[in-house]
């Protein structure tokens, strides 16, 4: 006999998925994170730049953020297996958009941003590995956008700092377009964390 937990879950999985993927892809929705709008409260709180300039490479992470996939997981019932909206997707891969909005939050607290591509002398490279990225179901209405990140910041060949982030934004609906609003939440509170951060870090060159 199935037991209603499992049950449930399964029911949730088939919703999620779209009742399947017969659908042709012209049907599937895309989503992003949409107008930057204002920085929040701890980005404010390092209105002043942390540091005049610095290069962001692309940020890097496992195959599975290399395409435009949403991944969800439901946690409660089955946490290893990674699912995937079969027609909803994002506009581009979760790794080009996290570099897109970083990026972007940093040049929005007064930071010149430069790319790899930039003639550069002794300006900071920040690295960025996206370890998790995923619309995480605690039950089969509740769920988050979790978000977990490494930040190394190098002067040449040298390690200045490295950290790990860290942040879970509560999901409004439980289908793609709250995880989407969840993880462009956590998303964005990682950036101010990540400007915080960078204001503590010595990037003189010694």
């Amino acid at each position: 006999m199935i037991s209603p937990r499992i049950l449930g879950a399964a029911i949730l999985a088939l919703t999620l998925a779209g009742c399947g993927t017969s659908k042709p892809a012209a049907n599937n929705t895309h989503f992003d994170f949409g107008a930057l709008g204002p920085a929040g409260a701890p980005a404010a709180q390092a209105a002043q730049a942390p540091l005049a300039a610095i290069v962001v490479m692309d940020a890097t992470g496992s195959p599975a953020l290399e395409n435009e996939r949403m991944i969800y997981r439901l946690n409660y019932a089955d946490p290893l297996q990674a699912r995937t909206y079969a027609n909803s997707r994002w506009s581009a891969s979760p790794l080009i958009l996290v570099t897109q909005r970083l990026k972007a939050r940093l040049a929005q607290a007064g930071i010149k941003v430069l790319s790899a591509t930039d003639t550069t002398t002794g300006v900071p490279i920040m690295r960025v590995e996206v370890d998790e990225f995923t619309h995480a179901f605690a039950s089969a209405s509740q769920s988050e956008g979790q978000l977990v990140l490494r930040a190394s910041v190098f002067r040449g060949h040298t390690l200045l700092d490295q950290k790990t982030f860290s942040r879970a934004s509560p999901a409004p609906s439980a289908d793609a377009a709250g995880g989407v609003r969840a993880l462009g939440a956590s998303l964005d509170a990682t950036a101010a964390d990540i400007i915080a951060w960078l204001a503590g870090i010595d990037t003189r060159t010694q």
